[in-house]
């Protein structure tokens, strides 16, 4: 049997130490309302000061495994909560625990904080399986 893993590591910064903490507290307050959620949004990920306290850089990153999505729908509302703007983005990896054909890849996301949504992605595995048909993967 084989395990299928996520893994990101990337930094936002936020601009001053004094929003870093803003951050880490919604962050905090919105896990909180997730445990009681049925069907939790911001698991998935970790979030700390890149830097130290003195930072207005965040890191985002996965322990074992992280979930893509979680990490964008935290960034849309953060970019809500702190009045972020303009364009930010990750790459991430895809893995596996045994040599499987579907088991590798990764891809890359774009989000406009200003406009609050995801303007851009990319996954490899689509992107070669199109150049391979010979099909335009930007089209």
């Amino acid at each position: 049997m084989a395990d299928y893993f996520t893994h990101f590591s990337c930094l936002l910064d936020v601009g001053t130490p004094e929003r870093a903490v803003r951050a880490i507290d919604f962050f905090v307050d919105l896990r909180e309302e997730d445990d009681q959620a049925d069907e939790p949004q911001f698991h998935g990920f970790d979030l700390s000061l890149q830097e130290g306290p003195e930072s207005g850089v965040l890191w985002i990153h996965d322990d074992e495994s992280g979930d893509v999505e979680a990490v964008i729908a935290f960034i849309l509302r953060l970019a809500e909560e702190l009045d972020l703007s303009g364009l930010w983005g990750f790459e991430h990896s895809s893995t596996c625990s045994r040599p499987r054909l579907d088991g590798f890849g990764g891809g890359a996301h774009v989000i406009d904080l200003g406009a609050r949504k995801l303007i851009g992605w990319m996954n490899t595995q689509t992107w070669l399986a199109q150049s391979l048909n010979g099909e335009d993967p930007d089209a």
